[in-house]
Formats: C-alpha cells, structure tokens, sequence
C-alpha cells in the first residue's frame, strides 16, 4: 500500500452520472489531496495529511512541486496501427481536391493499405509501439487500436497479432478491434455482400480462435459499405459473440439509427447526425463518440456534442487518430477545440475522455479516482486543473501512473 501526494487538486470525477449535461460545480476536487493504491487499484483518496494520520506507517511517492492530479484518459477509437504517410493526401485536400480525385492519384485508405501490407510485423509493430508512447505522454493509458488496413486474412490477421504482440511491451491496456470492414480493397473480386460474408466466414472465425479481439467494427457510408447490408452483418458478428461498434454518419445520415437497432456499444463520427437521429441516439445505451480530430483533418462540422448531451445522451470523445483524416492525434487539443465550438463545459470534456469513454470499451474499472478503482491517473505541473484545457494541449503531462506506478 502506497500514498502518493500531496497534490494541489484532485479531481476524483465521482459520483458523476454517466449520460448527459454536467456542470463543472458538480466536480468533486480535493485540495491539497492525496491517493493511496494497492495492487493496482485505489484504496483511499482524501486529504494528504489525513490519511498520512490513517495510516502513519505507511509507504509515501512525495511530489515536491505544485501538481494537480487527474483520472488517466481513455481513447476510445483510433487506428494506430498503420505503415505509410499520407500526408500528400492532405495538402491535395487542402488544396481543393476530392476525395475520388485524391483516390485516383494513389491516395486515400487503399494507400494505406498498400503500406501496411507491404511492412513487415517487425515494422508494424515498432511504428505502432512509438504511437502508443505518445498516447502514454499525454496521459492515456487505455487505448483502442483497429485494424482495418489488412482487408484480406492475411493481413487483418497480420495487424491484429501487432496489436496483441504490442501489449506485451507496454503497461497502457490496449483494446483491439477488427475492422475488416472499411471498405472492400480493390483486389476483391466481388460486391460488398460478398465480401461482408468473407469476413465472416474467413477472418472472424480465426480472430476468434486465436483471440485476437472481441469488438467488430464497420464503416457504413457511401463510399464503403450501405445501411441494409450492414445491419445483416453487425447482427451475425453479433450472433458470433462479438460486441460491436460502428462508423456512423461521418458524411451521410442515418447509420446510427442502425447502431442503436442493432444494440452497439458506441456509434463513432456522427457529424452528420440530423436533429430526429440525435435524440434515438440520446435516448438509447449506444454511446455517442465525438471525433474531432476527423472534423479538423478534413475541414468538416463537429459532432453535435452539445445536443447529445442536452437529449440526455452518453457522450465520449476519441482522437480518431489514423493517417488520412485524423493524423495529429493530441486528444487533448482536439477535445479541448471542440469544447470551445459546441460549448462545453469542463466536466464535460473530462467525463468524456475517461470513464465515459471507459463506458465504450465495456471497462468500468477505470475513468474515475475513487475507492476501487484502477490506479491509472495522470498529473499537471499547475496550481489549477483547468488550465489542462484552457493551454489547449500545450500544458504536457508531468506524470503518468499506471497501476498506481509512475512510469
């Protein structure tokens, strides 16, 4: 049993609801505080000297300088797991281009995947580690990682043995996810019906026998797979044990109703969400995921975050981060910039980032600092813990804590 502190502020994030508006008045801060872990899991928070009065004997981590203590943040949906750059991609958008005639050129997700089938795991597995060690600086320790650039057994499979060989160098808990379906490559011969069966029948069953992941994933929209086809394949993942997310109305309407029908953990995107859809959403245990970070790579609106929570929605918030629309990956930046254009208020963005985004993953052991919960936290070097969001990403992480270890 350790007690780590004294910290200047703590923010616990208890006894917080986890659908709907929050007001930061309704943050329980605890000044000049301190944490006490055993095992991994929090024993004890309260005022430093205290619990120093407790539990006289017992092992103490000082922090020396004037530091604020927050529960360690949850990105809930990013693509990490990639080779290649698209950065071409970017400045042709920028400069005009559309999103076929950037295809055409040699851009776009086939690139992609291109790349990631031509690395090698050693490749793979390195550029992924890097990633995952940015993520960890920032101050988030569970990461869900996709696959989705392999598109055939091969090499779905390929990138989700990274993802699982990648947790055995690294504390942060990672999260996998298959998403063969993100478009049909151009190297399959048939329509999208027949390639949502290969899927099924040649990539899940072998994901599930070596156990590679337990969440499925699809992109529903124009340009990849259509709401009909989709529904029928999220059902029979579904059917095959596997719990389910979606890519939901990025650019076109209606795909989250099919999240909602379909009962997945999260629909992600949602730019494109109409006034009718944002309230089915709210008022079911889908939980809505903001990505930002697509909004400002491709120069797109942002998720209608304020009218989620004000339908009494679940509202979390993912970095997104992948090598075509969502390259900065600073979930800090991005959650803090759509704070400021859908209003809202720090609780907000906090729950958002950790135990609501935890609420995605199926992972409620985690995202507040309170008696029980994992030991994962994350500390500022500031007299003031709004000011994490108020420097917009700029104020880094002064430390880490994973298990109740700083690492």
């Amino acid at each position: 049993m350790k007690l780590i502190g004294p910290f200047k502020q703590i923010v616990t994030l208890a006894n917080l609801p986890l659908r709907g508006k929050l007001s930061d008045d309704q943050l329980q801060i605890i000044k000049d505080g301190g944490i006490i872990s055993e095992n991994g899991i929090i024993r004890k928070t309260g005022n430093y000297k205290d619990l120093k009065s407790e539990f006289p004997d017992i092992e103490t981590e000082t922090i020396e300088s004037v530091q604020v203590a927050l529960p360690a943040f949850t990105d809930s949906h990013t693509h990490i797991c990639f080779g290649g750059n698209r950065a071409n991609d970017f400045a042709m958008r920028n400069a005009g281009k559309t999103y076929l005639e950037i295809a055409e050129s040699g851009g776009g997700i086939w690139s992609s995947v291109q790349h990631t089938r031509n690395a090698s795991d050693e490749e793979l597995l390195k550029t992924t580690l890097e990633r995952i060690n940015f993520l960890i600086s920032l101050g988030i320790t569970t990461i869900e990682i996709k696959s989705g650039y392999g598109l055939d057994v091969e090499n779905e499979l390929k990138m989700l043995r990274v993802i699982k060989k990648a947790q055995n160098f690294t504390k942060a808990t990672l999260v996998p996810t298959c998403l063969s379906a993100h478009l049909k490559p151009r190297d399959f011969e048939g329509n999208n019906e027949e390639y949502l069966n290969y899927i099924l029948d040649e990539i899940l069953p072998k994901v599930k026998e070596e156990n590679l992941a337990n969440r499925v994933d699809i992109f529903i929209e124009k340009s990849a797979f259509q709401p009909e086809e989709s529904k029928s394949f999220l059902l029979k993942a579904k059917e095959m044990g596997f719990e389910i997310t979606v890519h939901a109305d990025q650019f076109t309407a209606g795909s989250s109703r099919i999240a909602v029908e379909v009962g997945a953990k999260s629909a992600d995107h949602l730019e494109a969400t109409v006034d009718e859809d944002i309230q089915f959403l709210a008022d079911s245990e889908t939980v809505a995921v903001a990505l930002p970070g697509a909004s400002l790579g491709l120069g797109e609106k942002f998720t209608p975050a304020r009218k989620i929570l004000d339908g009494g929605g679940i509202l979390a918030i993912a970095s997104d981060w992948n090598p075509g629309s969502a390259p900065m990956g600073n979930l800090i930046t991005q959650a803090s910039i759509l704070a400021t254009f859908e209003k809202l208020s720090t609780a907000e963005v906090l729950a958002g980032i950790t135990f609501r985004s935890a609420f995605a993953l199926n992972l409620e052991d985690r995202g507040t600092l309170e008696e029980g919960k994992k030991a994962d936290f994350v500390t500022f070097k500031t007299d003031n813990f709004q000011n994490v969001f108020y420097q917009q990403g700029s104020l880094k992480a002064e430390s880490v804590y994973i298990d109740g270890e700083k690492i």
